[in-house]
């Protein structure tokens, strides 16, 4: 591993075990309807990395925080993770049918039924956040407020919005990143200060500090998911390959070529890892989560 002492996929293993796995408890009932309830967990419980909540985890543990106290609100964030996937993937938005190698929740159920299903995995998000054990009210407070602006029309719907208006259309660099701080670091960075607050007295500079690191990986999720849809492969990557190209959407390749795109990833990298260098060896899973991410080949 280039950095840190901890191997990444080892930590992520981990960390996606314990979510998976609180993730199943919390979704095992509550819906009043039985195939809601099925496409929920569907969505949820369908694979994937979690490595945004993984990053939550990484968050607080680099501040000395328990991963038992921090496991709830890193799920939460996971749930919206999983609602902006159905959303994303309806007929109306990128008609997608394959996500993470399986029919999309429109195809596997209905588009009523996975509209539905996404609301209703936002609307829990808040609900667990506002009920986490061992958090106090001021805390939980704040990462309601971090969550629901990540979220919204300032943060990843807002991006969403920007990437519809983009298609077909050239952007600078200032403009796409622009749309993808908020259509994928939006959620990113709520994933690191959420983390970072469930440590009780976070200081502003360690806050800051996570901010900025969230920021520059939140780009570089971007920047290497875009060079996946031209050089990844659809079975390893989930989705069909070359997506992007056939939809005309504006990328980190269409704009600043192959190898263009790779130079900014690794100056992103560098940007992000340096953010962490007034912390010690507890912040080496935020570092290990940092070469993962543009390192990752799905």
């Amino acid at each position: 591993m280039p950095n840190g002492t901890l191997p990444t996929m080892d930590y992520l293993e981990t960390c996606r075990s314990r979510v998976d796995a609180e993730l199943d408890r919390l979704i095992a009932s509550g819906s009043t309807s039985k195939r809601l309830q099925e496409a929920m967990r569907y969505s949820v419980l369908g694979g994937g990395k979690r490595i945004r909540p993984a990053l939550s985890l990484a968050a607080a543990s680099a501040l000395g925080q328990d991963m038992e106290i921090a496991l709830v609100p890193a799920c939460a964030v996971e749930l919206i993770h999983a609602y902006s996937l159905v959303h994303d993937d309806l007929p109306a938005m990128d008609n997608d049918e394959l996500r993470r190698g399986r029919p999309t929740a429109h195809i596997a159920f209905d588009e009523a039924t996975a509209i539905l299903a996404g609301d209703a995995l936002q609307a829990l998000a808040f609900e667990w956040l506002a009920e986490a054990p061992g958090i106090e009210a001021p805390a939980r407070l704040a990462m309601i407020q971090e969550l629901a602006h990540a979220s919204g029309h300032s943060g990843m719907v807002g991006g969403q919005a920007i990437d519809l208006e983009s298609v077909g259309k050239s952007l600078t660099l200032a403009q796409l990143e622009n749309m993808h701080r908020h259509k994928t670091g939006a959620l990113i960075e709520a994933s690191v200060r959420i983390g970072a607050l469930t440590a009780p007295g976070v200081s502003k500079r360690s806050l800051e500090a996570l901010t900025t690191y969230a920021k520059a990986l939140g780009l570089a999720f971007q920047v290497q998911d875009d060079l996946l849809d031209i050089e990844g492969d659809t079975e390893i990557i989930g989705k069909p390959q070359g997506s992007d190209i056939a939809r005309a959407k504006p990328t980190y390749p269409a704009l600043l070529g192959l190898d263009g795109a790779r130079q900014h990833l690794s100056s992103l990298l560098n940007s992000a890892l340096e953010s962490l260098q007034d912390f010690g060896p507890e912040a080496d899973p935020l570092r290990a989560m940092a070469d993962y991410v543009v390192a990752r080949t799905h």
